[in-house]
């Protein structure tokens, strides 16, 4: 039968956040074996709610074809006409505007030809670096306002720097081997697994029936269980894309939470960002909620034979990655022989894969941002910046305190320029440690504060760090509160490590 699948909506009478979770016998996510109830359990959903097709590109959620419904506009136009009277005009909603957006498209255009024709070139750098430049502010831009999907616009900068001559075509595709990347692509591939077998499903439900009283006591189990898992998990791509990503798309689609919908902000949307940041839910009490989990769990039957191998995978794949430096196994290879037994043993099907369409879009716009990126350091951008920050200090003889926070900002900030935590700290660390120093400041403090802001600065973006890629590639976030809620949480951070977290480390005796 179709397995029941946990639903949260707004009571119909009354303009409250408290929503009980419902079973409704019309929503499905997963066929399943057993047969179909005669008496299904009431809903308090009229018949006719039940999980549309996902309008969006990156949402492949759902794997079987859901029964046609009859049109409400034409039933109402047919008793209308039997009364004698004439039908309501039906008009034609207007056909999506085609190729970019115009306002959006001049304003991205204009700051890339701004730096690069109307600023003067340094000195100290190229005429590549700085047209590269040009064009990774450019595209940063378009991410940003979207004149284009975020894979074109993309494409469009990628194809810009092989035309302009900026780079050579091997060069900017070279990002496209990262391993890391690769890593985000599979984790898409096992999350579709997680949803397909039931077991995402099955999983969800136990934390619903454990956590499920408010979505803040969601978001705290989900917290909870990467702290535990971290230590030994320490890839947080591969916890993000093989662990959480799939509980939280199954959480969300049992409340009615749809990727690329205006239903995302119910509990999708707040839980990825719970990962990250804050990001308040529409539905905030479910009372109700374990109690109709725990009957679900009940109606789920035994765990199938799919979810077995799925499991097995999954405990195979956390093996590697946790013991994978003893191994000699990179975490890449490890989710590769995951997906390999997933594919001889048929719990996914190749169709599975190429229909992940988030996989691939994700693979594209990351791996032009990362080889941007990776230019842009190897030509010497980042260098120069840093160069203008010691110059800067130097002139201005400022206090060490005054310097720290000087120097601590800059090394968040150009996070923006950078598509992983990794690069950053490796173009940039050690050069920045050297400057607190000569600038004064103690060498416990600045080392790490550094540390510190290396963690902070992995969710300013949805390009920032690995995992980031991987949860805006779920679809539950719009990509201007990527980069207004990572802005808005910088500066929270900011004041809360630099207000309370200076006091502390002073208790501590670090300076």
């Amino acid at each position: 039968m179709e397995s029941l699948a946990l639903h949260c909506s707004f009571a119909a009478a009354a303009a409250t956040t408290t929503t009980p979770f419902s079973l409704s016998p019309g929503i499905s996510l997963h066929f399943r074996s057993t047969p179909i109830p005669k008496s299904p359990p009431p809903s308090i959903f009229p018949p006719s709610s039940s999980f549309p097709a996902l309008r969006s590109p990156l949402n492949s959620l759902l794997f079987s074809p859901l029964p046609k419904r009859r049109n409400p506009l034409l039933f109402l136009t047919r008793a209308t006409s039997q009364n004698g009277k004439d039908p309501p005009p039906q008009t034609t909603p207007p056909p999506p505007p085609q190729g970019a957006k115009l306002l959006p498209f001049l304003i991205s255009i204009s700051i890339g030809l701004i730096v690069r024709f109307l600023i003067p070139i340094p000195v100290e750098v190229t005429l590549q670096a700085w047209q590269l430049f040009a064009i990774f502010l450019s595209t940063i831009t378009g991410l940003v306002l979207s004149p284009l999907p975020v894979g074109a616009w993309a494409f469009l900068g990628l194809t810009t720097s092989i035309v302009t001559g900026t780079l050579p075509f091997t060069t900017a595709f070279g990002a496209f081997t990262n391993e890391v990347i690769w890593l985000i692509v599979i984790s898409f591939f096992f999350a579709r697994g997680f949803v397909k077998t039931g077991l995402g499903d099955r999983i969800a439900t136990y934390f619903v029936k454990w956590l499920g009283k408010s979505t803040l006591g969601l978001s705290y189990g989900l917290t909870l269980s990467e702290a535990l898992i971290a230590p030994a998990m320490p890839s947080t791509t591969a916890r993000a894309g093989g662990v959480f990503v799939p509980i939280i798309k199954s959480l969300s689609l049992s409340a009615g939470s749809r990727p690329g919908d205006p239903s995302s902000r119910k509990l999708g949307s707040y839980l990825v960002q719970s990962q990250f940041q804050f990001y308040p839910p529409e539905i905030k009490d479910t009372p109700d909620a374990p109690a109709m989990a725990a009957k679900k769990l009940e109606q789920m039957g035994p765990v199938t034979k799919n979810e077995w191998i799925m499991v097995g995978t999954m405990l195979l794949a956390v093996t590697l990655w946790v013991c994978g430096d003893t191994l000699g196994i990179p975490s890449v290879v490890a989710a590769m022989i995951g997906l390999s037994m997933l594919l001889l043993l048929g719990v996914l099907d190749w169709d599975d894969c190429l229909s992940e369409k988030s996989a691939w879009d994700t693979l594209a716009w990351f791996a032009v941002l990362v080889g941007m990126a990776g230019q842009l350091t190897n030509l010497g951008i980042v260098s120069w910046m840093s160069g203008c920050v010691a110059k800067s200090l130097q002139s201005l003889s400022l206090s060490w305190p005054v310097a720290f926070v000087v120097l601590q900002a800059s090394y968040f900030l150009i996070h923006y320029l950078f598509a992983s935590q990794t690069g950053h700290v490796g173009a940039l660390y050690s050069a920045f440690l050297a400057m607190h120093l000569a600038a004064g400041v103690p060498g416990v403090l600045a080392a790490m504060a550094l540390a510190y802001n290396t963690n902070l600065f992995g969710s300013i973006t949805h390009y920032s760090s690995g995992q980031a890629a991987v949860y805006y590639g779920a679809g539950y976030i719009e990509l201007p509160d990527v980069f207004k809620m990572g802005f808005v949480m910088a500066i929270v951070n900011a004041i809360v490590w630099g207000g309370v977290g200076t006091l502390w480390w002073k208790f501590l005796g670090i300076y």
